[in-house]
């Protein structure tokens, strides 16, 4: 029986561990999509206690405990940092073969040194030992990221941002590079006329465009991708219910601007239109600076109305959309590619049933002028765990090349989530060294350490080639 969290944790075979501590542990990271403050890594301030590092705006764990029968209280609510932390502490042992009790065990003693099991009895000693070590510079959030081998960050950032803190971190001693991503999904809303109007102003205000016209819109949010540029911008991101690739004229488009512009409701139709033309033009615009798109689709969001009223968005009341998406897909980056516009992509999808979707339309769109030019992204949000990301890497591996998959992402808010980089890699170096012992592929271990060099770190570099 082999122990709980070993250094071997996960590896299987003498190849994997070879594999995972001479050739995965060495390599950095490169955190190409998160949901980090670039505002607490500018300020770079200690954080006062574990729950602030750990559990605020931590949907997962929210998740966790309300199944486990905790009162929202201690969730979102005014319950102390203590308190929270030690219902989390009591929801744990329930966790078991839910990622959360391998994630949460990893960080413990990755970043704090902690080798036994978080539980209601041992609550008090994790929280003590966790907060002295919180009080010293190296817990701080960039000496945090730098404890990984992190390199670049890529914060995700709406178009109306000042990106002040970046340009900030970018003027200081920061050894880690951290750069905005484009997030313009706001822009396309207008399932909301009332809100859309309101990030018209706000859009109009930074970009110093009155926006009057669907021409003006895309004028002001040029000016803004130009600026993003200025910053170090290499990629876009969209979280879309499904890819829309609705045919259009471009007078449609403009009456149905001016009808969301003027507070009317738009029809179903209307605003799929409004958000296949906008889609393609954040693609013309990306294409333009060799940025890369991201696509992450596949979620049904904020379906409790009545905590999404209470609590708002982003606090647990996700799931996984069965919504078919592969033709308009496939539509969407044709179009794209006829026009010779189609720039790097990658597509992330959250339901597991379109895994072989995904990685046999990425191959109809490489064109040879870029390795893995477009990406089958890594397992998102519900996949980010062991049996989701093996799925991912084999559908990629049956019907495409693993070999040039750019790797894992955090996908994260938390400083201390770059231990699912370690996750990701003893699960492909597993993969692997199981595929060695089973005769499937050779013991060729300098093929074999150079393929997982790259899957970790060297494929992403080139891919993004961050300066």
């Amino acid at each position: 029986m082999k122990p709980f969290l070993d250094k071997n944790f996960i590896l299987e075979t003498e190849t994997a561990i070879d594999l995972f501590h001479n050739s995965a542990v060495k390599m950095p990271i490169i955190d190409y999509h998160c949901h980090l403050s670039p505002k607490l890594i500018a300020e770079n301030k200690n954080f006062k206690n574990l729950t602030e590092l750990w559990l605020y705006g931590d949907h997962y764990k929210w998740r966790a405990m309300r199944t486990n029968g905790v009162s929202e209280k201690y969730c979102t609510g005014n319950a102390s940092d203590w308190e929270k932390f030690e219902k989390w502490a009591e929801t744990v042992p329930y966790t078991l073969r839910n990622p959360l009790y391998h994630w949460t065990h990893m960080e413990l003693k990755l970043y704090f040194g902690f080798e036994g099991i978080l539980n209601k009895d041992s609550a008090k000693e994790v929280w003590d030992l966790a907060n002295e070590k919180l009080k010293t510079d190296a817990y701080k959030p960039q000496g945090l990221m730098k404890r990984m081998n992190v390199e670049v960050v890529c914060t995700t950032d709406d178009p109306i941002d000042s990106l002040k803190y970046h340009i900030q971190i970018a003027k200081s001693d920061c050894e880690i590079k951290v750069l905005p991503a484009w997030r313009p999904d706001k822009a396309m809303a207008v399932e909301d006329v009332e809100e859309f109007n309101e990030y018209m102003v706000k859009l109009s205000d930074v970009s110093g465009i009155y926006i009057n016209s669907f021409e003006d819109l895309i004028d002001a949010l040029k000016v803004r991708h130009d600026f993003f540029n200025e910053v170090g911008c290499k990629l876009s991101d969209h979280g879309i219910e499904a890819f829309y690739a609705e045919d259009y004229e471009d007078t449609e488009i403009r009456t149905i601007f001016f009808k969301a512009r003027s507070g009317i409701r738009l029809t179903s139709k209307e605003i799929l239109k409004f958000k296949s033309a906008m889609l393609y033009e954040f693609g013309i615009m990306d294409h333009k600076k060799g940025w890369t798109h991201q696509f992450h689709y596949g979620a049904i969001r904020n379906n409790n109305s009545r905590l999404l009223s209470k609590l708002g968005p982003d606090t647990g009341f996700d799931s996984i959309h069965d919504i078919n998406s592969a033709a308009s897909m496939s539509k969407f980056l044709n179009r794209l590619d006829q026009d010779d516009k189609l720039t790097k992509t990658i597509i992330y999808n959250l339901n597991p049933s379109h895994n072989e979707v995904v990685a046999t339309m990425i191959g109809n769109f490489q064109d040879g002028t870029i390795p893995g030019k477009i990406q089958f992204g890594s397992g998102w949000w519900f996949l980010d765990q062991k049996s989701g990301m093996e799925a991912q890497m084999n559908a990629l591996s049956n019907l495409g090349l693993l070999s040039r998959f750019i790797g894992m992402l955090t996908d994260s808010r938390c400083f201390i989530s770059y231990s699912r980089h370690d996750y990701f890699r003893r699960i492909l170096c597993n993969l692997l060294g199981n595929d060695v012992e089973n005769g499937l592929i050779p013991n060729d271990m300098e093929l074999l350490s150079n393929m997982v060099k790259d899957i970790c770190y060297n494929n992403a570099k080139n891919y993004f080639n961050f300066n």
